[in-house]
């Protein structure tokens, strides 16, 4: 599951706004200020499922541990899909 933190890492390496993002993934911008907020906001599964998926197509890969959680960007060269 995406979290709050890693939305607004990725979209930092991306050098995307939230517009940016929300426009990427079709979700409205609430939506993805409901998501990026720390405050523990209910957000549809579905909202950060598009979420996800537009940033990993620009060439984000979520990394999870049991130290923590994060966010890889690519290079250009490996296969991602700017």
């Amino acid at each position: 599951m995406i979290t709050a933190r890693q939305s607004r890492a990725a979209r930092a390496l991306l050098g995307w706004t939230q517009e940016t993002l929300a426009d990427k993934a079709r979700v409205s911008l609430t939506a993805l200020k409901r998501l990026e907020s720390e405050n523990g906001l209910e957000v549809f599964e579905s909202t950060r499922d598009e979420v996800r998926r537009a940033l990993e197509a620009a060439g984000i890969v979520f990394l999870s541990t049991d130290k923590g959680e994060g966010v890889l960007l690519l290079h250009e060269g490996s296969n991602a899909k700017r």
